[in-house]
């Protein structure tokens, strides 16, 4: 009875993001189930074709489809949100774990790199980082690495300096539990949940990031499938050819839709979890 009621009461949002993101996650494990065009073949015979029933998204000014770029690009686009956030999760919720667990000069070298790293837009610093490696996805995913870990290790820390000093954890001291457990075992579970709920808003700031960088061309670099890329390749048609830009803009748009309702629906959760 009580699983069901759980059930119940699942979380709008939470499931109207997950069952996006399952959709886009099909899209992107087995492009070739959904159509049988090569992503990157040029056709001099259907250049600038209209949406039709033989290409549902239409053609581009190389003939290539587009129903089949945008397609194979989902899994690319997920790859940079997923990836981009996954590695700057894990070095920012360890910097933040040890910074605010230890503090003294520890803290003080940790913020105030996070602070030299802060002091620099998001956008900036990303883009001087891929000028200087050649542009391409390593690049990318390189840029967004180490620009991405300081807000999670400054949201742990704030997180660690409430906890440390609760009950548990002063328990756990006087047993004489080694640092490492304490961190991991004692304050870790109890502050990760504000990170994870950060962490599905940020995959969608990541793949905003991507595609903002492959429009410029420092990302992924023509003829793979991406979604800011077919955009940049479809911005001198708008008047002609509207169908290059407007279809992966609305898959980026209603993929980054569905990981805000899932941080929205884990934030819903959370604050009533300790309400």
């Amino acid at each position: 009875m009580i699983k069901l009621k759980k059930c119940k009461q699942l979380n709008p949002s939470l499931l109207a993001g997950l069952t996006i993101i399952i959709v886009i996650s099909v899209l992107a494990f087995i492009p070739g189930a959904f159509t049988h065009y090569n992503p990157t073949d040029i056709a001099s015979d259907s250049i600038l074709k209209a949406p039709s029933d033989l290409h549902l998204f239409g053609t581009d000014n190389f003939g290539r489809d587009i129903f089949s770029r945008v397609i194979y690009a989902t899994r690319i686009d997920v790859m940079i949100g997923i990836f981009s956030v996954l590695i700057p999760f894990i070095i920012g919720t360890t910097l933040g774990l040890i910074s605010g667990y230890y503090g003294g000069k520890i803290d003080s070298l940790i913020m105030r790199t996070v602070d030299i790293f802060m002091a620099f837009p998001y956008m900036v610093l990303a883009i001087a980082i891929v000028a200087i490696e050649q542009a391409g996805l390593w690049a990318l995913f390189l840029s967004m690495w180490l620009v991405s870990w300081k807000e999670y290790a400054r949201l742990i820390r704030s997180e660690v300096l409430v906890v440390k000093n609760a009950e548990y954890v002063e328990a756990a001291k006087v047993l004489a539990y080694s640092d490492f457990r304490i961190i991991t075992r004692s304050i870790l579970p109890n502050v990760l949940s504000s990170a994870i709920i950060y962490a599905a808003s940020d995959v969608v700031m990541c793949m905003l990031s991507g595609a903002a960088m492959s429009y410029l061309g420092l990302g992924v670099q023509a003829p793979t499938p991406e979604w800011g890329a077919i955009i940049s390749g479809g911005k001198a048609f708008l008047s002609t050819a509207w169908w290059i830009t407007i279809f992966p803009g609305i898959f980026l748009v209603v993929t980054g839709f569905g990981f805000s309702l899932i941080g929205d629906g884990l934030s819903d959760i959370l604050r009533k979890g300790r309400a």
